[in-house]
């Protein structure tokens, strides 16, 4: 039998969608968080330095698409075939870039720099993805992003959507689409009870 252990903070960030994959497969997995504090002891022994990492049979794997897109595929949530697990790399790529954007309002501790550098933000990159994201959806006809079926683009849209949401309540309340989809993901049975058992923290 396999064993997986995900190595990232004690935080939701950019390991919290690999945790829904497992979570939505029911597969067992140790979820190792480290403290900030023994971050330092550790960084080298990781593959590039930085988390999340999978340790899978005591091979690691790094990057956070990566480690969800590899599991998903070994779940039967990485799409019905190349092109759905192409338009779900397209997917990952965007939001990805939505976060790199974010960046520099969450790493300014100057209040009056960090509001100036959310407005701009939500103007010149939260809103538009979020349109393109709401006709991707509706496009797509099925309720789900990518195909007729559950896949990890939607586990790490409810990462994205329920994040950007709530911090930019009104950019949200402009795409009830994309906030119904949200709840839809989040009661998923398997998924509303990771939701429910999992660690409080921000994310």
């Amino acid at each position: 039998m396999v064993k997986y252990k995900l190595i990232y903070f004690n935080s939701m960030g950019r390991a919290e969608v690999v945790r829904l994959v497992f979570a939505q497969a029911g597969v067992e997995y140790e979820d190792v968080r480290i403290e900030k504090a023994n971050w330092p002891a550790l960084k080298e022994k990781m593959p590039f330095g930085q988390l999340p990492v999978l340790e899978e049979d005591g091979r690691l794997l790094a990057q956070s698409t990566a480690i969800a897109t590899y599991l998903a595929s070994k779940f039967g949530l990485n799409g019905s075939d190349d092109w759905e697990a192409a338009k779900i790399q397209e997917l990952f790529g965007a939001t990805s870039d939505l976060v790199n954007h974010a960046i520099p309002f969450w790493t300014t501790s100057d209040e009056k720099e960090k509001k100036k550098l959310m407005d701009a933000f939500e103007k010149e990159h939260l809103e538009p993805l979020f349109a393109r994201l709401d006709n991707v959806l509706q496009h797509n006809g099925s309720g789900f992003f990518v195909g007729k079926k559950l896949s990890v683009a939607d586990l790490n849209m409810l990462c994205i959507i329920g994040l950007f949401s709530s911090m930019f309540p009104n950019t949200g309340a402009k795409h009830p689409h994309l906030i119904e989809f949200k709840d839809k993901i989040m009661n998923l049975p398997n998924i509303k009870k990771w939701i429910e058992m999992r660690p409080k923290t921000d994310f």
